[in-house]
């Protein structure tokens, strides 16, 4: 490596640093928003059916967001919590009985989603030394459709040596916003094909973030998917039109660090923020990819788990037979 070329790394390397390093700086006080969400889904022409079965995903408290269960329409008794095995996702599990002909149901919680900033001086980084070695394998583990290995890897660039986990998901998370873009006109979208999104170089949020994930995880740093909804930044109230997900790292001292990268492709002049930082216009859900749900549903492993999933005697329920809601409405509290 000539002397040129060392240069010109150095150079790179310290441009990263000081984008992603002091932006948490100059972004002023954390945000955050307080809504109301409506969780609602309708199943109709049940007649022929004498078993249907429904989880639905609920999304908990952490250190992004304070969740509360407000009211539902469910009766006492006819659901309960569960959590499956492998991420530790909370479910609502019910069963609809026989001979009925159409089943809603909604369930409404109050949210206070925080700003995400990874990297905001003095941020306290202990969450690293909760990280186990289970938790490690298990990010770092291939998913159905996120291999480690393969074609996708052609994009990983030259790290150079000595580089730190911190500047190596930067520079992956440069390649990943390169080469795919956001680009929801063509079909094959949203399944989170890490094949299919290196051939095809454009897709959804999923498809962005299963390619980061394959990355990252093909050079030993543990990284998860993470599913729930955007809200639009004015605050107000309106319907949900679909779901968000973005990815978050694992950096031994400053612990789990997030990514959205289709927001930033979206979004070029805040490219930066998106490396380490989420807004609060959103909620989580659940995390992970080839989810067995508590308890086990007769199908497959989940994708990703955000929508309800139904069985009706032991099968995936007909997208004819089933509907979604998804409302929000800001409360007065929400900061601006």
């Amino acid at each position: 490596m000539n002397i040129f070329t060392h240069i010109f790394r150095v150079l790179l390397v310290t441009t990263f640093l000081v984008a992603f390093v002091h932006v948490g700086e100059t972004l002023g006080e954390t945000k955050s928003r307080t809504f109301q969400l409506r969780y609602g889904a309708k199943l109709k022409d049940l007649q022929d059916f004498e078993r249907i079965r429904v989880w639905l995903p609920v999304p908990t408290s952490d250190a992004a967001q304070d969740v509360t269960m407000v009211e539902n329409s469910l009766s006492p008794g006819s659901y309960r919590i569960t959590r499956d095995e492998t991420f530790d996702n909370s479910i609502v599990y019910l069963q609809v009985g026989p001979s009925r002909e159409e089943f809603e149901l909604h369930i409404d919680y109050v949210v206070k989603r925080r700003e995400l900033r990874a990297f905001d001086e003095g941020k306290d980084s202990n969450s690293a030394a909760s990280f186990s070695a289970k938790e490690r394998q298990l990010f770092l583990s291939p998913n159905k459709l996120v291999p480690t290995t393969g074609k996708p890897l052609s994009l990983l660039p030259d790290f150079g040596s000595n580089t730190s986990v911190l500047q190596r998901s930067r520079m992956l998370y440069d390649r990943v916003d390169a080469h795919v873009k956001y680009d929801k006109s063509k079909p094959g979208f949203g399944n989170g094909d890490v094949l299919w999104v290196f051939d095809s170089c454009h897709g959804n949020c999923t498809d962005f973030h299963s390619l980061f994930i394959s990355l990252t995880r093909s050079q030993a740093i543990p990284s998860r998917f993470e599913i729930g909804f955007p809200l639009p930044p004015k605050r107000g109230s309106g319907t949900i039109g679909g779901y968000h997900c973005w990815a978050s790292f694992f950096d031994e001292e400053r612990g789990w660090i997030p990514v959205d990268i289709s927001e930033a492709d979206k979004h070029p002049d805040m490219k930066d923020y998106y490396f380490g930082n989420l807004t609060e216009n959103r909620v989580a859900f659940s995390i992970g990819r080839d989810i067995h749900l508590e308890p086990r549903q007769a199908g497959p492993p989940l994708n990703y788990f955000i929508h309800p999933y139904v069985e009706a005697d032991g099968k995936l329920l007909d997208g004819d037979h089933i509907s979604f809601t998804y409302e929000y409405k800001d409360l007065k509290d929400t900061d601006g």
